[in-house]
């Protein structure tokens, strides 16, 4: 014996650190406990500081901060038989820490596994041009589903995001003569619509120079004046006929 310390003590003390060091967990403000004792939930437990009875005690720990899952690479052929490969992201996170233990075995995977079935059927669903244009719509469809069917696990999806699209090279070709042949339809339209809108003020001219045929004369002046800013140009000023009339005998003009 040594200070009162029996050697024999030391292999009950030991056993007594050990024990006094399962028993006492921390655990930080991101996590909670769920303890099982005696095989039943007893509730949860966290942050900071706890103490689980040894042997009769035992606890999962749960992560609450939001999960980013990637989801990987799905074959899709959409409703309008286009062959495309789409992946996505999910972000969720655990808002009831015993659902997720005691309701499913692996909340990750499950989640993984229904985002990536609900990608392909959605999506199965939907137009090629649907699937670009629209994409903020199908994101908030996926996001609905998945929390929909995660909830029973006590998850929460808050996004869903369709991150790439890709389609065949030969796929991508016929797109790509398409917007071609878009544009240039649009180009024509245009230009149909210019001509359309150019004859109509045409036409309304040509009224108001029937009507008014001095507006003509004032044209004319105009038109001689932009000329006449080049010093080279040659001017012709056209007159009416009447204007010739005062120069022309008496008696033709009685004929």
């Amino acid at each position: 014996m040594f200070g009162g310390f029996s050697i024999g003590m030391l292999p009950i003390v030991i056993i007594a650190i050990i024990i006094v060091a399962n028993a006492v967990r921390v655990l930080p403000e991101y996590e909670r406990g769920v303890v099982f004792r005696l095989g039943r939930v007893i509730g949860i437990k966290g942050p900071g500081l706890i103490f689980l009875w040894p042997v009769i005690d035992r606890m999962v720990k749960i992560g609450l901060r939001t999960v980013t899952l990637d989801v990987p690479v799905q074959e899709i052929i959409t409703k309008d038989n286009v062959p495309c490969q789409v992946n996505a992201v999910c972000y969720f996170k655990v808002i009831d820490p015993i659902r997720a233990v005691v309701e499913i075995q692996d909340y990750f995977l499950a989640t993984s596994q229904i985002a990536q079935t609900t990608l392909r059927s959605v999506l199965g669903q939907a137009e090629f041009d649907e699937l670009l244009s629209h994409r903020e719509k199908i994101n908030t469809t996926l996001q609905k589903i998945i929390d929909q069917q995660t909830d029973p696990w006590g998850i929460k999806v808050s996004v869903v995001e369709v991150k790439d699209v890709q389609v065949p090279e030969q796929m991508q070709r016929a797109m790509a003569h398409q917007a071609e042949a878009e544009r240039d339809r649009r180009a024509k339209i245009i230009a149909a619509e210019a001509e359309f809108q150019a004859s109509v003020k045409l036409a309304e001219a040509a009224k108001i120079i029937a009507a008014e045929p001095i507006t003509l004369q004032l044209r004319y002046l105009q038109t001689a004046v932009e000329i006449g800013r080049d010093k080279n140009s040659t001017i012709l000023f056209p007159l009416p006929m009447e204007f010739f009339k005062m120069f022309m005998p008496a008696d033709k003009n009685k004929n």
